[in-house]
């Protein structure tokens, strides 16, 4: 064996110890010893490495060894370790109440040497295995996560490149989204996972990445638009969807790209229904994107465009709550309005750190 795994034996008989012990060291194990079950908690908080295997009588002074095994699988460090009883306790139900406990595996006394050292072989080739597979998982779910973030990023360094905007605009809304998620989070009915939340901070560069078909001329005209350029430049929420569903349609049904097409497509949508493009109501608008247009909508007030002077974050704070004709507060979807007015100071903060 190329590894020298650790077996750590408990039991307040002194013979067991030394026939075990000697049998199990011949098999090229590293030998633990202990003689009641705190005895053997105390060893295991300690050793380096941890066991690969514990053999645990169940009848000793103090804590017996279903206590010890209930004490080892509470606790996450430990939990893995699998435990094998050897106990004079032969009752069916005294074998299931092991089990219950935790326990790979039950060995009745009086016990065969060589058995016990079999079993002893094939748990820790079982666990060795399973370590084998564990750190195979990360390492393919690590691959995966740098793919997801590498896709992602070179997206929207695509729409950074088509507008001059869109770089410091990207940090900003990224941390607005965020925040306002986390705290969101805990008010509703279906919380998101950390996972999620982290997945759609990354989505957000994604929201405008349909700029990239919008024509030149509209894109980088300095001065506000014509009513008929506004059309052409409100076809940017579906480009950016279009592009995005035919990354989905290559990556499967479980995509992680969902985010980023509700909010590349629905990022202007409002709550009372008068946004674009398709006029959706209250919650016909995917919660990401209810949290994208409000950030998206503080960070271009308070921003500097070719044809208005950036707003202050109390400007910007007062229109948003109280209206100014073209932004109102029925615009925004009240549980995120909520969250904006207890942790708008935030907003300013981010604000002045990607300005």
């Amino acid at each position: 064996m190329d590894d020298k795994h650790v077996v750590l034996i408990v039991d307040d008989i002194p013979e067991n110890l030394r026939v075990l012990g000697d049998m199990i060291e011949q098999e090229g194990y590293e030998v633990l010893v202990a003689t009641n079950g705190q005895d053997a908690l105390d060893d295991v908080a300690r050793a380096t490495p941890l066991p690969d295997l514990i053999l645990l009588d169940i009848m000793m002074p103090g804590m017996d060894g279903y206590e010890v095994c209930r004490r080892l699988k509470a606790d996450p460090e430990f939990m893995k370790i699998p435990v094998i009883f050897i106990s004079a306790l032969g009752m069916a139900e005294q074998k299931i109440q092991g089990f219950h406990a935790g326990a790979v595996d039950y060995i009745t006394k009086p016990f065969q040497v060589e058995e016990v050292v079999a079993r002893v072989n094939t748990h820790i080739e079982l666990k060795l295995c399973r370590d084998d597979l564990q750190s195979l998982v990360k390492k393919q779910t690590h691959k995966y996560l740098l793919a997801k973030e590498a896709t992602i990023a070179s997206m929207a360094t695509i729409a950074e490149f088509r507008d001059p905007e869109t770089g410091g605009h990207i940090q900003r809304t990224k941390h607005y989204v965020r925040l306002l998620a986390e705290n969101l989070n805990p008010l509703l009915p279906d919380p998101m996972s950390p996972d999620k939340i982290e997945l759609l901070f990354q989505s957000v560069p994604l929201h405008d990445i349909g700029k990239v078909g919008v024509h030149d001329a509209i894109l980088y005209k300095q001065g506000k638009l014509t009513e008929m350029e506004f059309e052409e430049m409100k076809k940017h929420c579906q480009y950016g969807s279009e592009a995005i569903m035919r990354t989905e349609a290559i990556l499967g049904s479980s995509s992680f790209m969902q985010y980023a097409r509700e909010l590349a497509e629905f990022h202007h949508e409002k709550w009372d229904g008068s946004g674009y493009p398709h006029g959706l109501k209250g919650d016909e608008i995917p919660l990401s994107a209810r949290m994208m247009m409000l950030a998206d909508i503080y960070d271009a007030l308070i921003s500097r465009r070719s044809y208005k002077e950036p707003l202050s974050h109390e400007a910007a704070f007062k229109i948003i709550t109280e209206g100014d004709g073209r932004t109102m507060p029925e615009h925004f979807a009240p549980d995120v309005l909520k969250i904006f007015l207890a942790v708008h100071l935030e907003f300013a903060r981010i604000a002045k750190m990607f300005e």
